[in-house]
């Protein structure tokens, strides 16, 4: 029969056209041609395609064919990352249009949940998803777990509301995209879409800016003013060249090769496959980077704010503790120890309490640990029948269930619930009652969630109408957590090893908090803060309390929100864990986000940077890790580019000053392209992480990716290098014959010199901790591959005179052959000198004596 206030069919069409579908939109999936838009709009690669260009209008086809090939190879990487984070995502989502159980006009029909408009009649049952925000009308045993909005686990008990003026408590209010764990209800929509209260969370995160990472900047700004630079060098040493010389032809060769020696395009392209790269390594270790800056930026993270429920946690409950007078049994201590035998009828009863089938996470839990710690015995009673129950109220927090066993005439009756609930229908005495209270405390110290077992039997046929009439025996408490998952505590500890801070926000109550970050290995002998007392401070009262402040509990999404903003303000480089909703607009305020795939709600996964596919806290460890060795290797790369350039451009410069012919043209620099781009953007790469990098602090997060450690190393380097190739120079014009051309000759030995250092080069920035000699060339075999190859270029060179006229060079003689070997390998020694020195001044000033590289160097933060 229909209720008058039931929406019609046509009502429920006109406001549907009115308000729109019950649906939050994130994010809109992007198409191919989108994604390639995208990718190819990347400031990285524009400036890639800039010079490229500037190589096409100097007239130098094969050099800008050689860039804007990397171009199109380093677009394609990341389209292909960028599409499979894509793919990734999809297969994650959620069904995008689940089902609602709706009565519309007197009948029930089942509707998809984005045709739900407000004034809808609702009905849910256990396991249903809630469509909406809704008003409860009607609800029996109603239990709702709010965890993907408020961060608490345990389920929140519903009651009807008292009247349909009176709709605003959240004690009556359902909330869209919780989960039914227990009951039945019927509910009024009260807010859809946008205007519930995850539609709400999900829109907030409009507001948020992402920007860009520091190295992304800093490396444009490098680009930009080097490469504007080094043209109006060109351009100047071209005007001084034909001044000077009155050669024009000469002078413009001069400019061309001087500013294809000095224009930084390898810089772009290293950055754009280092994190193209390093994001193609997470997702073998199932992290899906859906950011890939954020990549390299996790390297420098100094705060990890982690989700309880869900992420330390296994958001799964677990029966934890039995207690029955004296006799006690722990999981956790027993270690696969059998249950005691009079321990057997609590749990036994309990089971009995419960539902058999059942989306109630804790009756799950106790079902789990009977199977487990029951088994073969004669206490578990599938042959038994249910005949009533006596579900939760608001008056008596306990249920009861009546079984009729086939070898008694006699009810038997088991209930449980709240602790003084169960101790009121047990009819007490004051000092029973207090010592059970004391057990209860305890156990609630250690975090868990305790219920009380009764039993009892019942003779008559007719069933009494109220629990409180039947004769119950107390038989013990039930302790039940939500576990911390198995790898955590080593995630915590590696993160503690590397200078991370850890702190946990949750929505959780203070003993289960504290209870928690103990097993996780989490600090707890400092003052927790709730969110009731947050709220209470101001922002500098609150930055004050932050650095002594481990657990935050009882907090709202909002104020997760600012605690990642205080942080942050305060010169934190920020990570964010989570998996629920109400973790969404504080992963992306953060600087890293990181959500949980499997667990994890759309709207979490969608404002995150990483996401972890397995839900396993320790590959956030494993994605820190690759962080900071992108970093590392990054600046490993920068050294080696610096040092390669200043040779370059000195001897692109000096025979111009010194009145000598010109020592480098632009096939040679060509040449050197081929070695200097594949080391850059493939060895250092493919560098495995220092062994001392996870052992100490982050880098500050002020400090820049061309700082002073990389530009005075480098500038060593190519010193020296530079140095040693003057005095090849001049030593080659000395000994070489004169019928054999001696400018030629000392170009010939000077760049055999010059392209064989750049290979121990390559092989001493390798390593910022070992000496040259004990690398390990296995291990990054592309090195091998690119070291062969250039010795075996250079061989065809010098010894096929056809070949050495396309580098105005000629063959030398064995003597001046031995002499470059040996220049190059003096070369190699002041490499490694200057690498022992930097070595010994910083062991010199670290008071433990830890050698570490500039890529992980670290002042205290405060």
């Amino acid at each position: 029969m229909a209720d008058a206030r039931d929406l019609t069919d046509v009502v429920a069409r006109q406001r549907l056209a009115q308000d729109g579908p019950n649906e939050v939109t994130v994010s809109r999936p992007r198409s191919v041609l989108r994604l390639a838009r995208e990718v190819a709009s990347e400031p990285m690669f524009l400036l890639l395609a800039a010079c490229g260009s500037i190589y096409l209008a100097l007239g130098d086809a094969q050099e800008a064919l050689m860039l804007l090939g990397f171009v199109f190879i380093v677009m394609g990487i990341s389209f292909v990352q960028q599409r499979r984070s894509e793919r990734s995502l999809e297969a994650l989502r959620d069904l995008s249009s689940p089902q609602a159980l709706v009565r519309r006009g007197g009948t029930v029909r089942r509707i998809a949940a984005r045709e739900l408009v407000v004034g809808d009649m609702v009905l849910l049952s256990e396991g249903d998803r809630v469509p909406a925000d809704m008003s409860l009308l009607d609800a029996s045993n109603l239990a709702i777990d709010e965890s993907l909005l408020t961060g608490e686990s345990v389920p929140v008990n519903k009651h009807a509301v008292a009247s349909e003026e009176a709709m605003a408590a959240d004690a009556w209010t359902a909330f869209s995209g919780t989960l039914v764990t227990q009951g039945t209800a019927r509910g009024r929509v009260t807010a859809i879409g946008a205007r519930s209260a995850l539609g709400r969370i999900g829109a907030s995160l409009a507001g948020i800016a992402v920007q860009a990472t520091p190295i992304q900047r800093e490396t444009r700004g490098v680009v930009k003013g080097v490469a504007i630079g080094g043209l109006a060098l060109a351009a100047a040493l071209a005007a001084a060249y034909g001044a000077l010389r009155g050669d024009w032809l000469q002078g413009l060769l001069a400019g061309l090769t001087l500013a294809m020696g000095i224009i930084p395009e390898e810089l772009p392209m290293v950055l754009a496959l280092f994190l193209g790269l390093g994001a193609w390594r997470l997702v073998r270790e199932k992290v899906l980077a859906r950011s890939i800056p954020a990549v390299e930026l996790l390297g420098a993270t100094t705060v990890l704010c982690v989700d309880k429920t869900g992420t330390l946690t296994a958001n799964r409950m677990s029966v934890r503790q039995l207690r029955s007078g004296d006799a006690r049994y722990d999981a956790l201590e027993a270690k696969g120890a059998a249950l005691q035998e009079e321990l057997h009828p609590l749990l036994e009863y309990a089971v009995l309490a419960s539902h058999r089938r059942t989306f109630d996470p804790m009756e799950s839990a106790i079902a789990e640990a009977a199977g487990q710690w029951l088994a073969g015995t004669e206490h578990l009673h599938s042959d038994w029948t249910l005949i009533d129950d006596y579900p939760l109220s608001p008056e008596l927090l306990a249920m009861s269930r009546v079984w009729r066993s086939p070898d008694q005439r006699a009810f038997l009756i088991a209930a449980k619930g709240a602790p003084e609930a169960i101790v009121d229908l047990c009819h007490m005495d004051a000092g029973r009652a207090g010592r059970i209270a004391e057990q209860v405390l305890e156990m609630a110290a250690d975090g868990l969630r305790v219920l009380g077992v009764a039993c009892g039997t019942f003779d008559a046929d007719v069933l009494p109408g109220l629990q409180h009439d039947f004769d119950f025996r107390f038989l013990g408490l039930v302790g039940l957590e939500d576990p911390v998952r198995a790898d955590v505590p080593q995630a915590i500890a590696e993160c503690r090893a590397a200078g991370i801070r850890v702190v946990m926000m949750t929505g959780d109550h203070p003993a289960t908090a504290i209870a928690v970050a103990r097993q996780a290995g989490l600090s707890a002998e400092a003052p927790v803060m709730t969110g009731a007392e947050m709220a209470s401070l101001a922002d500098e009262a609150l930055a004050a309390r932050l650095a002594a402040t481990t657990i935050f509990c009882r907090v709202q999404p909002d104020q997760k929100l600012r605690l990642v903003r205080a942080f942050r303000a305060q010169g934190d480089v920020v990570a964010m864990t989570g998996d629920g909703v109400n973790d969404a607009p504080a992963l992306k305020a953060a600087d890293i986000g990181v959500a949980m795939g499997a667990r994890g709600t759309e709207v979490a996964r969608e404002a995150a940077a990483l996401v972890l596919l397995n839900d396993d806290f320790a590959s956030l460890v494993t994605a820190i890790r690759h962080g900071r060795r992108v970093f590392a290797n990054l600046r490993k790369a920068i050294v080696f580019v610096v040092a390669v350039h200043v040779p370059i451009v000195g001897l692109s410069i000096l025979p111009v000053v010194l009145g000598w012919p010109m020592l480098l043209m632009p096939v040679h620099i060509l040449f050197l392209q081929l070695i200097i781009d594949p080391a850059c953007s493939v060895v250092f790469e493919a560098e495995p992480l220092e062994k001392s990098a996870m052992k100490v602090p982050p880098r500050r997060p002020d400090q820049r990716l061309f700082d002073s450690a990389v530009l005075v190393r480098g500038l060593w380097q190519g010193g020296v290098l530079l140095g040693v190739l003057l005095v090849t120079y001049a030593g080659a014009r000395w000994m070489a014959p004169l019928e054999v051309g001696r400018d030629d000759m000392a170009r010939t030995l000077t760049f055999m010199v010059l392209v064989l250092s750049n290979l121990g080069l390559i092989q001493s920035n390798r390593s910022w901790e070992r000496m040259a000699w004990h690398g390990n060339t296995a291990s990054n075999r592309q090195f091998g591959w690119i070291a062969a190859g250039a010795v075996a270029v250079l061989c065809v060179v010098l010894a096929v005179p056809a070949v050495g006229r396309l580098f105005s060079f000629v063959t030398p003689s064995p003597a001046l052959l031995a002499a470059g070997l040996g220049m190059a390998v003096l070369n190699v020694l002041w490499f490694e000198c200057i690498k022992w020195g930097l070595r010994r001044v910083r062991s010199i000033e670290s008071p433990s004596g830890a050698v570490h590289g500039p890529a992980n160097s670290c002042s205290a933060r405060r």
